[in-house]
């Protein structure tokens, strides 16, 4: 069962949701406090009113194995994102030019439920920061409707401390990227200086919450933390300097998926820096970085037919 099936038998869950959608009222549920009435149908940062949007669900099967098993991830993409980085390779979603549509708790709930109908190894929230509000409504209606996979927290690391204590006790697994570690990146690629800061406070929360990453008999992850660290072309420093918070100030059994998939996308091409894919020596680089500081469990799909596509 997952986590929130306790805090919906205690009413916790309920309550939860009452006290988010009271945030919603002048909206401080992000670093971005944009202050606006959501519920009034006013909108800030991430574009999103008072209820959710859905772009598109179903199961997914280019996650990380562990997340997959035989049935995929019952993945849903949320409209709208509170970070908006210029290289989404998401960014129609993100910016809300395919704004998706709109749904009400229950629908949101019969969603998770047809996914797991489907026989996905979990619920995968895609972009979910600025909804939490809602996607703990849905719960609600969808514990009470049978729910029993672990639902998947898969975030840009921009969340606040807020949200996060919303969350506890109802996310199985939480699944943050971090992509930058200087203010002057992510205030250049993303208008956010803070969110280096906000992604480390973030992922020592969720760490502290659901611990390492956990993995049943089957090979698929039961709770816990992992994390996605993007390769950025050129930006090997600050991806060492990720690797080293992750192994001295989370734990040395951090479940890491180093990614090599950056590629230009959205408004990429405005930074000539951007411009180009990660090369396989900034991808070898980054393995060996995290493994002389003790970082052994590592997410690599096919190594070698990797490396092949970053060095034709």
């Amino acid at each position: 069962m997952p986590l929130a099936a306790s805090l919906y038998a205690s009413g916790q869950l309920e309550r939860r949701a009452e006290i988010g959608r009271r945030l919603l009222r002048r909206c401080t549920l992000c670093p971005r406090r944009c202050r606006v009435d959501r519920i009034a149908g006013e909108v800030g940062r991430c574009g999103i009113g008072a209820r959710a949007r859905i772009a598109g669900y179903g199961p997914h099967f280019g996650e990380e194995a562990l997340l997959v098993g035989r049935g995929g991830s019952g993945t849903i993409f949320l409209t709208g994102c509170s970070l908006g980085c210029c290289f989404c390779q998401n960014f129609a979603i993100s910016r809300g030019d395919e704004p998706g549509q709109e749904v009400e708790d229950g629908e949101f709930a019969a969603i998770m439920l047809e996914l797991q109908a489907l026989g996905c190894s979990n619920i995968n929230l895609v972009t979910p920061s600025h909804v939490v509000p809602q996607i703990l409504a849905a719960l609600v209606q969808a514990v009470d409707g049978g729910l029993r996979i672990p639902l998947v927290y898969n975030s840009s690391g921009y969340d606040s401390a807020v949200a996060l204590d919303l969350l506890a006790g109802a996310v199985d697994i939480y699944l943050p990227d971090c992509k930058f570690w200087l203010p002057e990146t992510a205030a250049r690629y993303a208008g956010a200086p803070d969110y280096p800061d906000c992604a480390r406070r973030a992922i020592q929360r969720m760490h502290r919450q659901v611990g390492d990453l956990e993995v049943g008999a089957d090979g698929l992850a039961r709770c816990g933390l992992l994390v996605r660290l993007l390769l950025m072309p050129g930006l090997g420093a600050e991806t060492a300097a990720i690797l080293r918070f992750l192994a001295e100030q989370i734990s040395p059994r951090t479940y890491v998926n180093i990614m090599a998939q950056y590629h230009p996308c959205g408004e990429a091409e405005r930074y000539p820096e951007l411009c180009r894919g990660v090369s396989g020596a900034e991808y070898r680089q980054a393995l060996a970085c995290a493994r002389s500081l003790g970082l052994t469990r590592l997410d690599q799909p096919d190594l070698a037919g990797l490396l092949r596509q970053l060095d034709p």
